[in-house]
């Protein structure tokens, strides 16, 4: 006679179609009255009662098994697909071509559950030969956030990639700033060109060039006022950015800045050639750096037109200049000529001056001269060609 198991040990019955045992027992009740019934299977009882046993135990302690095929891969993708909403479209690129070159390819097939901090380290290790330390930060910075967001959805028991850390990666190539020589070659090699007005605000300036790609012409005042109290110079107000939020990298980076005269300049010419070419069309509002369809300029447009110009600077080599880099020129050329770290902090919209002495700060009204002054003083005597 069989013997009858005891009350809460649940079931246990023979599955014909699987050759296997299935244990079960009911753990619970929906909030619409069905059971919660989980299952264990095995070749043998001992082995279905044991797997059920580990399952229960598992979710009296809130955590489920995850399917024995749920792989690196589909945990990723999932990420990718509903783990990136309100990140503006460059920041979901970046992280896809990441997660399908780097990610996917080495661990994409790993079982998440068989996944393990050796398996991290050792990817992470290959990885460092050839990838700088910022790109390995990324790439596991997305691995992580991809198994976070699996173990929340009980994918997963625990996240492995937050027991692991980053290597040192490939040295980047640092940026450089341009000498007066350069900077001058630059300058007179951009006359003539569609670049001409961008390169000059952005070498005199220092403004970003997210921020100068969505300035307008609204937020530029080429004439200023001489009976005001103090008087105001020309100025371009730096408010916006192509960033997602349309705000500047950071609250202290708004910041209005007085136009040195070789920007007023170039910046009259600018606007005279769009409104002659614009005809009725043109509007106050327009972007100041526009492409040819009155669009704004993406930043694989400006480093193209860039180089080009740097093409015809004499002893320049276009492939190791980029337009961020006019920035640093800005900061490098004020500083050589005597202008105090904390002015140039306020002129390039950083917070403090370790940032500026490190990479580069804030800058708001009243209008900040400073930069105008020395900048006439450096280039308002040289002779266009």
């Amino acid at each position: 006679m069989t013997k009858r198991r005891s009350r809460g040990d649940g079931g246990l019955h023979w599955d014909s179609k699987r050759e296997r045992w299935i244990a079960s027992l009911t753990v619970g009740w929906t909030p619409a009255g069905k059971r919660i019934v989980k299952t264990g299977s095995g070749k043998t009882k001992t082995e279905a009662k044991n797997k059920l046993r580990e399952i229960i135990r598992d979710y009296e302690d809130g955590l489920t098994i995850a399917p024995g095929d749920f792989t690196v891969e589909q945990a990723v993708n999932d990420w990718l697909a509903f783990g990136l909403s309100g990140r503006s479209s460059s920041t979901v690129d970046l992280y896809t071509i990441n997660c399908q070159k780097h990610v996917i390819p080495a661990l994409g097939k790993r079982r998440l559950r068989d996944l393990s901090t050796e398996d991290v380290d050792k990817w992470l290790a290959a990885k460092s030969k050839t990838l700088s330390t910022r790109t390995l930060q990324i790439i596991r910075s997305c691995l992580n956030r991809a198994v976070r967001r699996a173990m929340a959805r009980d994918r997963v028991k625990r996240n492995v990639v937050d027991l692991c850390g980053v290597p040192a990666g490939r040295a980047g190539r640092n940026s450089k700033a341009m000498t007066f020589a350069q900077a001058d070659a630059v300058l007179r090699a951009a006359e003539g060109s569609s670049m001409h007005a961008y390169i000059v605000v952005s070498l005199l300036t220092g403004a970003r060039t997210e921020e100068l790609r969505a300035l307008r012409w609204d937020h530029v005042d080429l004439c200023g006022n001489d009976k005001a109290i103090p008087s105001l110079p020309p100025y371009v107000a730096v408010w916006r950015s192509v960033r997602a939020s349309g705000d500047t990298k950071t609250r202290k980076s708004r910041r209005t800045l007085a136009l040195p005269k070789r920007c007023v300049e170039a910046l009259v010419a600018l606007q005279a050639t769009q409104r002659e070419a614009q005809g009725k069309e043109w509007k106050a509002n327009s972007l100041v750096f526009a492409s040819a369809a009155g669009t704004e300029l993406d930043a694989a447009n400006v480093r193209r037109a860039f180089r080009n110009v740097i093409k015809n600077a004499n002893g320049m080599n276009p492939k190791e200049w980029t337009p961020r880099e006019l920035r640093h020129s800005f900061v490098s050329l004020l500083s050589d000529n005597g202008l105090p770290l904390e002015e140039i902090s306020r002129l390039v919209g950083h917070s403090s001056t370790a940032t500026t002495e490190a990479v580069y700060r804030k800058q708001i009204r009243p209008v900040v001269q400073s930069g105008a002054v020395a900048m006439d003083r450096i280039f308002g005597t040289l002779q266009t060609s």
